[in-house]
């Protein structure tokens, strides 16, 4: 979660990743943001997202991505 948490910051720069539940249904993070997210955790956890996977659900959090991550390492 940490090196997650790393990432978000290195892209989008004064958002409190930890707390935050709405990234993208508040538009905190926007489309260019998201391309960049998705291809940093594709490289950082060696993982695919699938197209089917960009839902805001699996993007409004940290936590959500973190789960989103655990779930395509298996």
């Amino acid at each position: 979660m940490d090196e997650l948490l790393r990432i978000l910051s290195e892209i989008k720069e004064g958002v409190d990743f930890e707390t935050e539940d709405a990234l993208v249904d508040d538009e905190i993070i926007d489309s260019l943001d998201l391309t960049a997210i998705i291809s940093e955790l594709e490289d950082a956890f060696d993982i695919e997202i699938g197209m089917e996977e960009v839902t805001p659900e699996n993007f409004n959090s940290a936590e959500a991505m973190w789960d989103m991550i655990e779930r395509l390492s298996k």
